[in-house]
């Protein structure tokens, strides 16, 4: 036989191999997927944001998930979902049958608290479905233009508690970009900030969730009919592109890096999960069909019925978020730990 012919020989063998590999993996993944039942875990009771979206990932991820495995959400809230977060690393089993959606901060809280014994990084995540973005708003009638109004006068703010987002997010800006914010606390949540703020008690809700107003106010951003202040994101969302970032506002290296921590969590969003020591081939079958019921008709058509934003992103893409998170210098997470102590 001709050296030629032998090359082209090996490479046909090469490739037939190969390919016959791939296909005794898919086998193995649909043989062990099939007459399962996967589990959801969410880490909140019925009714929220995580409740909605982790029970939208039961209805169509398995029909993507060789074998069309059932799926079944359960609901086990506690600690501000870190119940979940602990029964996913330490009991649940670690064979792909698992998965998750849990707190978008919790690679954030996890830093913060001394306490803590679990390593975040470990939970690798198979996608997401949205982001979950909070703008900082004012009306018109209060005169404010843009951001830059924050650092030359002061602006008052609506706030609710603790180290909430309404909280964290003016009190890093006053910290790490010159806005002279002043809080005003005492209010129960966004809602009744909002309520607030169209009264003129305060300026600024500091802390909306774009999926929120698009259901509620989708003119504040289509049509704006309000003024958007800043967006606590990694990039950009592209509705408002020209509204800055958090760590875009950052004026030191220092709040750059406290503000992306802070603006990740967003990135996060509305993302699924699985236990640690899932076998590799399954995790990226998980992905895969995570990626595929994202373009699914059906599930797209639930998505805009029932008036769900979408924004979705790779797990791989989320595992680096973490993982950012979690490697940070001593100083800045103590740095973070006091700006959500408020």
């Amino acid at each position: 036989m001709r050296p030629r012919m032998k090359f082209i020989c090996s490479v046909a063998v090469l490739i037939a191999t190969l390919i016959c590999a791939r296909d005794l993996r898919a086998d193995e993944i649909a043989d062990f997927y099939q007459g399962k039942t996967i589990r959801i875990i969410i880490g909140y009771g019925e009714g929220g944001g995580y409740d909605v979206y982790g029970r939208l990932a039961a209805e169509f991820l398995g029909r993507h998930i060789p074998g069309n495995p059932t799926i079944i959400p359960q609901n086990l809230p506690g600690a501000g979902s870190f119940k979940a977060v602990d029964y996913l690393a330490n009991a649940a089993p670690q064979d792909g049958t698992y998965l998750g959606t849990v707190a978008q901060t919790v690679a954030m809280d996890a830093i913060v608290d001394e306490q803590n014994t679990i390593d975040i990084t470990r939970l690798p995540y198979i996608g997401r479905i949205t982001s979950n973005i909070d703008i900082g708003i004012a009306m018109p009638a209060t005169g404010i233009k843009s951001f830059a109004d924050a650092r030359n006068r002061e602006i008052i703010v609506g706030v609710s508690g603790g180290g909430s987002t309404s909280v964290v997010y003016p009190l890093a800006l006053n910290a790490y970009a010159g806005a002279k914010f002043k809080l005003v606390r005492g209010y129960k949540g966004t809602a009744e900030i909002s309520m607030a703020a169209e009264r003129g008690e305060v300026d600024v809700n500091p802390a909306v969730g774009i999926p929120g107003i698009m259901t509620t106010h989708p003119e504040w951003i289509t049509q704006h009919q309000a003024v958007i202040l800043y967006q606590n994101a990694l990039k950009r969302y592209a509705s408002l592109p020209d509204v800055p970032t958090l760590p875009e506002l950052a004026t030191t290296d220092e709040g750059r890096t406290v503000m992306r921590v802070i603006a990740g969590t967003a990135e996060i969003g509305r993302s699924i999960l699985t236990t640690p020591g899932v076998p590799p081939a399954r995790l990226a079958a998980l992905r895969k069909a995570f990626q595929e019921m994202l373009k699914d008709p059906d599930f797209l058509a639930a998505c805009e019925k029932r008036n769900l934003m979408l924004d979705p992103g790779t797990g791989e893409a989320m595992d680096a978020i973490v993982k950012e998170t979690m490697h940070l210098p001593k100083p800045i997470i103590e740095s973070v730990r006091a700006l959500l102590k408020g």
